[in-house]
């Protein structure tokens, strides 16, 4: 800890740091409450799309049959961009999802299979929701590590910076009252030999 000199000038300094200190917590506070609400809203929607995941599965299964038939259905649908949109939580800048662009190859409705366009269909909600989970991971490693640091200056406002201050403002005004209660005694002093010098003088 660096020392502090011992003056009103440094005193009134500390003062209005502790203040400055003061007004900052509580914004940082609600900071933290924002983003851990977030993140856990974060945590609900990849949770919903996990468990549409797991319906869109269990429908192509009864598909199962059909779909052993080899059409080369992965060579008739890619994905080829996924597009995001700038937002914004709690002051932090993520990626917002917006859709996916699909590059589609076409075929030939005679030959193919009938179960292909629904399988194309089923490809397309499996790749949306990859890609839609895929960007609130995105966000929920950019909201964790805001709170990462968030939570690091809530610890270092509230457990250094102002008891640090507040312990810095009380040395300050126990010496300089020490300062002034010596002033007064000294002064006191000063009187009695001064009036102690005038009644010698009228003595003489």
């Amino acid at each position: 800890m660096a020392k502090i000199r011992l003056t009103k000038n440094e005193l009134k300094r500390q003062k209005d740091a502790l203040k400055r200190y003061e007004q900052y917590l509580p914004a940082l506070l609600l900071k933290k409450q924002q983003l851990q609400s977030e993140i856990l809203k974060l945590h609900h929607a990849m949770e919903e799309l996990k468990q549409e995941k797991a319906y869109v599965k269990a429908r192509a299964y009864q598909w199962v049959d059909v779909f052993a038939e080899d059409a080369g259905l992965e060579k008739l649908i890619s994905m080829e961009e996924v597009v995001t949109a700038p937002g914004n939580i709690a002051g932090v800048e993520i990626p917002v999802f917006d859709r996916v662009i699909f590059r589609e190859e076409e075929y030939d409705f005679i030959t193919t299979p009938l179960w292909v366009d629904y399988g194309i269909e089923m490809l397309k909600h499996v790749m949306i929701l990859n890609a839609r989970t895929e960007v609130l991971s995105r966000q929920d490693a950019l909201l964790r590590e805001e709170l990462r640091i968030t939570i690091q200056r809530v610890n270092l406002f509230e457990k250094v910076k102002i008891p640090e201050t507040r312990g810095n403002i009380k040395k300050i005004q126990i010496y300089l009252g020490d300062m002034q209660t010596a002033a007064v005694v000294r002064g006191k002093i000063a009187k009695k030999k001064i009036l102690k010098s005038v009644r010698l003088r009228a003595g003489q």
